[in-house]
């Protein structure tokens, strides 16, 4: 495909959307899928060609629209009206009253405080949000290479390969200060600078990968690939221009089935069009992608264990004194970004570095390090009413997220702590909220950013319960090369189930601290040196509750079941039975009408009893 056939494209797309009155996007992300916006995209489409009105609506399956809490989700353009929570035997009034007679369906709305928001722009969950890597989320069909050359797709590609020298690329990136958004915060530029200088002295021939093996909660890459994977595929071309690679690969763990059957799906009509391949816009550039699926190890997310991974081997780690920039995939130079990364890459391109300096904080003119430039993808999870996927400037406040975008917590429930950026990642009180978006000011808080996955947590978490079961997932996730990662996280584990218990003793928090320097200062790899973060974290801002468990034997949220007994409140029972029906253990008796009583030493403490009560008649001791 030459540039003129791209411009045609373009413009026929953009010429044909306009003959119709209203385009309703149809949310089909993975949480809307689950909930049965396929279904709907079906059945829409048949209520417009039952009213014979396909030539004035058009329906389009669009990407994770990040609401994901009010799925599934319709928005109808150019209006921008929301519809939440919408069902089959919604579409028919989203038709008929909205469509033709121009009246919202009400009921469907977004409501705040009881008011109801119709315009997307103006619910705050979207009001805070600046999209530049999900920048195309509500505007096109992922599995449709028009829909992604009709918004200017793959222009910027042309631009930079007819009309820039490679060192020209990697230098705007550096001055645009971009950071790699995996989680380390690696100046994206001076990872592609260090690759060319590695070329040149070793002669061999680099690679580009893309690393889409995401374990975190929130999946932000996945939604990525699922939205708008021609971004990335565009973005990839970029950065293999400006390091003068031809071959890339993208490394997708197998439990993504959608990001992978639609980035497949994107490779091969990018190939058809002859937008990957040889010679592409008739230049002397070549490049191809392939599609590497991984068997879904944590660990193979880091770096040299994703290149081991990527060679078929299992997914181990490597010193890090040889730099994958160096010697990496096939022992080649490799370039290695994240999804976000390298979506970010064409918008950056096409308005310049200054542009994206701009967006975010610091002064990166002299030192690309020195700043947090652009913007980050966040999942905000938990105890939030607004759960869901957003893109916000780096330099917004954890506070504004949860609050401002997230909604804040239900009635009733207190903001504790909030746990940032994954398994590795770290614990934050709520009065560290007003901490913004930083790669460097929350590593000092002993939180960092990572991935960027957040998970509000109320007042009923347990800190030794949650670093409990951090640990634990990172034991067995562990690959068990080096000895501190292999051997602390179980020293670890043991500790703190004994504190859980209430069999902890004094000495036991030092040496849970002694063990964390440790792996952080001796393991091989970044998951090995990060497995304690969540830990370290949690105990310098929540020591007291470690220390209630071990000295009084008691857990203050309710939560570690060898700590707590489960008791019917005579006064407000009132021999309803539903207790008894749901008890698994058949441990709850009484008379009909009258109060009942718990065995005790039947209780498996379970929960469920007071889950069910209606009358607030079983407390936790």
């Amino acid at each position: 495909m030459n540039i003129e056939e791209l411009r045609k494209t373009r413009d026929e797309i953009g010429k044909r959307r306009e003959r119709y009155d209203a385009i309703l996007m149809v949310c089909t992300g993975t949480t809307c899928q689950a909930r049965g916006s396929l279904a709907l995209v079906d059945r829409l489409e048949n209520e417009l060609i039952k009213r014979d009105l396909t030539d004035r609506f058009l329906v389009v399956p669009t990407g994770c629209l990040g609401l994901c809490s009010e799925g599934p989700l319709i928005l109808v353009q150019p209006e921008g009206i929301l519809y939440t929570g919408v069902s089959e035997d919604d579409l028919a009034d989203i038709v008929k009253q909205h469509l033709l007679q121009n009246n919202f369906v009400d009921r469907l709305l977004y409501r705040l405080e009881g008011k109801a928001i119709a315009n997307m722009k103006e619910i705050p969950f979207y009001a805070g949000q600046q999209l530049l890597s999900l920048r195309h989320r509500s505007t096109l069909n992922p599995e449709k290479i028009d829909d992604y050359i009709g918004a200017n797709g793959y222009q910027t590609c042309y631009e930079v390969i007819t009309g820039m020298e490679p060192t020209e690329v990697v230098d705007t990136v550096v001055r645009s200060g971009l950071r790699g958004r995996g989680g380390g915060g690696y100046p994206t530029g001076l990872k592609w600078r260090a690759c060319r200088e590695a070329v040149e002295k070793t002669g061999n021939h680099p690679v580009v990968v893309c690393n889409a093996d995401e374990g975190d909660p929130g999946f932000m890459d996945q939604a990525i690939l699922a939205a708008d994977p021609h971004s990335v595929i565009e973005g990839m071309m970029i950065e293999a221009f400006a390091v003068g690679a031809k071959e890339g690969y993208v490394f997708v763990r197998k439990e993504h089935p959608l990001a992978l059957r639609r980035l497949s799906k994107a490779i091969e009509q990018a190939r058809r069009k002859k937008l990957l391949g040889v010679a592409i816009f008739g230049t002397d550039f070549s490049f191809d992608i392939n599609v590497h699926r991984g068997a879904g190890a944590y660990v193979s997310g880091e770096s040299s264990a994703l290149m081991q991974a990527l060679t078929g081997r299992p997914g181990e780690p490597e010193a890090k004194y040889v730099h994958t920039t160096e010697r990496g995939f096939r022992n080649m130079p490799t370039v290695l970004n994240n999804v976000e990364t390298i979506a970010l890459l064409p918008a950056i391109l096409e308005k310049g570095p200054v542009w994206f300096s701009s967006i975010g904080t610091g002064d990166v003119s002299k030192d690309p390090w020195n700043g947090n430039t652009g913007t980050k993808l966040v999942s905000l999870t938990g105890a939030v009413k607004n759960a869901g996927l957003l893109e916000v400037p780096m330099g917004t406040t954890l506070r504004e997220i949860v609050f401002d975008l997230g909604g804040g917590l239900p009635e009733g429930s207190e903001l504790k702590a909030v746990q940032l950026g994954g398994p590795t990642g770290g614990i934050l009180p709520e009065s560290q909220l007003d901490l913004p978006l930083e790669f460097d000011a929350l590593s000092e808080a002993d939180c960092p950013l990572g991935s960027g996955s957040m998970i509000a947590l109320d007042e009923t978490t347990c800190m030794v319960q949650l670093a409990k079961f951090m640990v634990g997932f990172l034991k067995e996730e562990s690959c068990g090369k080096c000895t501190p990662c292999r051997e602390g996280l179980v020293a670890m584990d043991v500790l703190l189930r004994k504190i859980a218990s209430g069999e902890g003793e004094k000495g036991d928090l030092d040496l849970i601290t002694e063990y964390g320097q440790t792996m952080t200062e001796a393991s091989l790899c970044d998951l090995g040196r990060s497995a304690a973060t969540p830990v370290v974290s949690t105990l310098r801002y929540f020591r007291d509750e470690f220390e209630i468990h071990i000295k009084d034997g008691k857990c203050s949220a309710g939560k570690c079941r060898d700590l707590i007994s489960y008791n019917i409140i005579a006064d407000n029972c009132t021999g309803c039975t539903v207790c008894v029906e749901a008890c698994p253990e058949n441990v709850i008796s009484g008379e009909p009408g009258k109060p009942h009583v718990i065995d005790q030493d039947g209780c498996t403490r379970c929960g469920i009893c007071r889950e069910v009560c209606r009358f607030d008649a079983v407390e936790v001791r």
